[in-house]
């Protein structure tokens, strides 16, 4: 193909510097990437953590294109041993394809581990994204791997690729807010119909009376004990969600040395001690909310913390996204209406393959249509999007 294929073993077998030059080249000027989920300081911090590698049931081995030695495409991708930690469910496949007589893993993934967020995943030059799925596709054939699978990649990704030797597009989705130029929350709440701009008042106004002070942090704002609170809701929210919580420790203290910069904590705190708090990393125009806990319950402070304050924010510091992380019809009720994500799948077994391209049929329908029919059922008054529009 004219150039070298390199399998790394880690992110730290590649300089910051070449990664992130493809990875976020809007940010050579200094500004903020895209988003920061694909810059090499994030998945470094993963790989260094220990949140993945050895037993996590995810292997960094990023895949990079290299003309005369200089990277010039790469994407992030990974062995996996399960699928934990993915939000783009395929454990139905992989029972199927097992109780056939399959062996469903080890498998390659091509994702941010534990990040539900719409980003590059075929990093370079959109040229390359080709050889590069070609190159992974190859990796998969040749090591006789079940499958291949690029989740929430972006949709001119998803758009570009589907079909390529038999590539599989699939859609699901997640629900979004939307700064349509409003200059304060209460310029949104007036798009709002008049009920739910009454439930989401009362709804704040619960939130606010439980007498806790509300602090936004990010950069130099942000001291070690702030991670020790975080880290303390994020053992208490992933025990019980997920059984065991993806992050390490580790993690959160190489945010604190790396990423301060990248992260927003809304903090509720009970004179000087956290009591709730939501874990967001900034993009270059949307704020992504990753993580939520609390010590106690506080009716109503999951919503006031998670949606409402990153509103407050996103208004006030210019962004034009809030992306508040996977599932949730909760959200339509706040503001945030569903989008389309997309992800890309090469399964090896043409009879397989067969199948699932059938059910990816049926279920690309069904989110369109779940998505038209929840957008209708929206709470802003009707016509109020199309005026700002």
């Amino acid at each position: 193909m004219g150039f070298e294929i390199r399998l790394l073993d880690g992110m730290a077998a590649i300089a910051a510097a070449d990664w992130d030059r493809l990875a976020a080249p809007e940010a050579a000027d200094g500004g903020r990437p895209r988003d920061p989920f694909t810059t090499h300081r994030f998945l470094l911090a993963l790989d260094r953590s220990r949140s993945t590698g050895k037993g996590t049931g995810w292997q960094a081995r990023p895949l990079v294109l290299t003309e005369a030695d200089r990277p010039v495409a790469a994407m992030p991708l990974y062995v996996k041993t399960n699928s934990q930690g993915e939000y783009i469910f395929d454990h139905g496949w992989a029972e199927a394809f097992e109780r056939a007589g399959g062996r469903y893993y080890p498998k390659l993934q091509v994702a941010v581990p534990f990040t539900p967020a719409t980003g590059r995943r075929f990093l370079g030059d959109e040229a390359y994204r080709r050889p590069l799925m070609q190159a992974a596709i190859g990796l998969t054939r040749d090591n006789r791997l079940s499958s291949l699978h690029v989740t929430f990649c972006t949709e001119a990704e998803a758009l570009d690729l589907a079909g390529f030797d038999g590539t599989l597009h699939r859609v699901s989705e997640q629900f979004h807010w939307e700064n349509r130029g409003y200059a304060s929350h209460e310029d949104f709440l007036a798009e709002l119909s008049s009920r739910k701009r009454k439930a989401i008042r009362k709804e704040r106004a619960v939130a606010q009376g439980h007498g806790l002070t509300i602090r936004a942090l990010t950069g130099g704002q942000i001291a070690p004990a702030h991670w020790d609170a975080i880290w303390a809701f994020y053992q208490d929210t992933g025990s019980r969600k997920w059984g065991r919580p993806y992050l390490t420790r580790a993690f959160f203290h190489e945010l604190h040395d790396t990423m301060r910069n990248d992260v927003l904590l809304i903090l509720a705190f009970d004179g000087d001690r956290a009591v709730a708090g939501a874990l967001n990393f900034i993009g270059r125009d949307t704020l992504y909310g990753r993580y939520w806990g609390c010590t106690r319950d506080y009716p109503c402070l999951h919503f006031e913390l998670c949606y409402h304050q990153a509103i407050d924010w996103a208004i006030a510091n210019g962004l034009r996204r809030v992306e508040a992380g996977a599932q949730g019809e909760h959200k339509l009720a706040r503001g945030y209406l569903p989008v389309a994500c997309h992800s890309l799948h090469w399964i090896a077994d043409p009879a397989f393959r067969t199948a699932v391209s059938r059910y990816l049929d049926s279920e690309r329908q069904a989110v369109g249509q779940e998505i038209e029919v929840l957008t209708s059922y929206g709470p802003f008054r009707r016509g109020a999007v199309q005026e700002r529009d």
